[in-house]
């Protein structure tokens, strides 16, 4: 597999996974022993950078990822994130208190079955608590060998700026994709200028930009897309289906699939950039990572930055409530 290098060190494979859904946000999910074949599969395939948190299904999701990696530890990379009042299994806001952040990652520790978290996030920032706390806090955890990378996830520019000066950030992990572009106002340059990784996350637009997401989809009560105005709202759904099938066409006429596509433009845009598409089957796994082999010309990704000015996205990507967690300090 061919593979990138996030911040300074830290070698991942160059399309990594997310592995959230396994667990929550994208039903149905599988039984624990089929997960874990499919973990074990994707490492034999040559996957290397796997994506979970302490919030995912309350540490299922990390005991399922600890589990399935524990026989091919030192051949994988492990991204975890921390960074919630978690109480009796609910997650009831934001804490990233430095007491919170250590009983933190030796819960996270333990769920993974390892004594060290090659990169830890945080998952999203705590406005009670200033950036340098907790950076100086992931500092000593890295002097400790509990911890080997930082990362922000959902940071601005500023708080990554403030953060790096007291610990060095690897990486920054936000929604980034052909139809969400935010990051391109600001925080892609910043990780040039620091030398920070860029992972994006949700790379295939939460299913949409693959094509297989009708205007007419019904989505399930426990399924994230369920609370997502550019999913559940009509007017929205029909007027993205151009952006989606332009893509499409884009795909088939050069011998592709859609997914392919999308995750080859992400990874077109900065030398530093890790998507961390989700999936639960082989055939589709297969498919996000051989995106790293794509080879289209420059002319081709003109065209598909002509595809995308020419199509907007209407719809916000989250409900309020989860915007609300989101920095824009």
């Amino acid at each position: 597999m061919i593979k990138r290098i996030l911040g300074k060190d830290l070698e991942v494979s160059a399309i990594g996974l997310g592995c959230m859904g396994l667990s929550q946000s994208y039903p149905p999910f599988p039984e624990k022993d089929e997960g874990i074949r499919f973990l074990r599969r994707a490492v034999e395939m040559g996957q290397t950078f796997f994506d979970t948190s302490e919030a995912y299904a309350a540490g299922e999701n990390e005991e399922l990822v600890g589990e399935a990696l524990a026989p091919v530890r030192d051949q994988v990379k492990i991204a975890a994130k921390f960074g919630w009042d978690i109480r009796d299994g609910k997650i009831l806001g934001l804490d990233s208190r430095p007491e919170t952040i250590r009983k933190a990652v030796d819960a996270s520790l333990n769920r993974l079955k390892t004594d060290h978290i090659d990169l830890y996030y945080q998952h999203r920032v705590d406005p009670k608590v200033p950036i340098e706390e907790v950076a100086g806090c992931i500092s000593e955890l890295i002097s400790e060998g509990k911890v080997l990378h930082f990362g922000l996830s959902e940071a601005s520019v500023n708080t990554v700026r403030k953060a790096h000066e007291v610990c060095p950030v690897t990486a920054v992990q936000s929604e980034y994709s052909m139809w969400y572009r935010e990051p391109e106002g600001g925080m892609l340059s910043l990780c040039e200028e620091l030398g920070i990784g860029f992972v994006p996350f949700s790379p295939l637009g939460k299913g949409f930009l693959t094509g297989t997401v009708k205007k007419d989809a019904v989505f399930a009560e426990n399924d994230i897309r369920h609370t997502i105005p550019r999913f559940m709202e009509q007017e929205n759904m029909d007027h993205n289906q151009a952006l989606a099938q332009a893509v499409t066409e884009f795909a088939e006429n050069h011998s592709l699939s859609a997914a392919q596509v999308a995750l080859a433009w992400l990874l077109h845009q900065k030398p530093f950039i890790v998507p961390i598409p989700g999936t639960k089957t082989e055939n589709r796994l297969q498919e996000n990572m051989s995106a790293a082999y794509v080879d289209l010309s420059d002319e081709d990704y003109k065209e598909l930055d002509r595809i995308l000015d020419g199509h907007t996205v209407i719809g916000a990507r989250y409900s309020e409530a989860t915007e609300s967690l989101t920095d824009r300090s």
